[in-house]
């Protein structure tokens, strides 16, 4: 069955991220393990690293962790690309000792190369993450994009093309707001099963291994990355009752983005409980 949950606060100490978790009523949560804009990361000691293993394990919650938003596997720069794989190198490190399932990262813009060139490195670069001898329990999910001017992973045949080459296993994380704004029309079943069979086209469905839930401020194929709360967007109550309903996602943990504070956090959460109850 699936399971709901909202990306959390870690501030303070990263072991406070499952009571944040815990006060929304999340059944799992994402957060961040450093800050997203830049800057290094403060190493997570042992204690605080049983502290939040064994909180997680009390309330009974599969944690995942969100890259931070400078990653750029396709930028011209070599500071910046390949410092986007040491950055997720050590991700899937401070997540495999805390015991997170997934770590997600957006791609990067292709804006300094062009698209096939692009292509091509984010393949070499998201392949030099795994030349590292090093054994990670948290795996590695490649999260769609909204489809602005440069951005890579919009489409299901960018991410095919790019996982189908790599060596290791790597699965997707499906953004709602992000499948709308970069035309997949999702707002019905059609819809639904539509971009689906797209999917399938590029790669196996097994390979959705996570879903961001969050509405759009913004239309159908305006490739707009800006999330809206639950049923205040383009998207609307429907669309999420649809996806809850379809047997692919029943499979699949949904967290939350949305940008309202914590108390439209708990009520979004509770609305998605609600449409997803209805179902079982």
């Amino acid at each position: 069955m699936t399971k709901i949950g909202a990306h959390v606060s870690a501030a303070g100490s990263i072991d406070l991220a499952p009571d944040n978790a815990k006060n929304l009523d999340c059944e799992v949560f994402q957060f961040f393990s450093r800050s997203p804009r830049g800057g290094g990361a403060k190493p997570i000691s042992e204690e605080i690293a049983k502290s939040f293993r064994k909180k997680s394990d009390d309330y009974g919650m599969e944690s995942y962790i969100h890259a931070p938003y400078y990653i750029n596997f396709a930028s011209q720069n070599n500071r910046i690309s390949f410092g986007s794989v040491s950055a997720i190198q050590e991700e899937l490190r401070r997540g495999t000792a805390l015991g997170v399932k997934y770590v997600m990262t957006h791609l990067g813009s292709e804006k300094d190369l062009g698209e096939e060139k692009a292509i091509k490195q984010v393949i070499e670069r998201v392949q030099a993450i795994f030349e590292k001898e090093e054994k990670w329990t948290t795996k590695l999910l490649l999260e769609n994009s909204a489809g602005a001017t440069g951005v890579v992973g919009d489409k299901f045949e960018e991410l095919g093309n790019i996982i189908n080459a790599l060596d290791t296993e790597v699965g997707v994380c499906l953004d709602t707001c992000h499948l709308f704004a970069s035309g997949y029309d999702i707002r019905d079943e059609k819809g639904i099963t539509d971009s689906l069979r797209e999917f399938k086209k590029y790669l196996p469905l097994e390979k959705i291994k996570l879903v961001h839930a969050n509405d759009s401020k913004f239309g159908l194929n305006e490739h707009k990355d800006r999330h809206a709360d639950i049923d205040d967007g383009d998207l609307g109550l429907e669309t999420f009752k649809n996806l809850l309903a379809n047997k692919t996602f029943q499979k699949i943990n949904f967290i939350l983005e949305t940008p309202g504070g914590e108390e439209r956090q708990k009520k979004d959460i509770a609305i998605l409980k609600k449409l997803r109850d209805k179902n079982n």
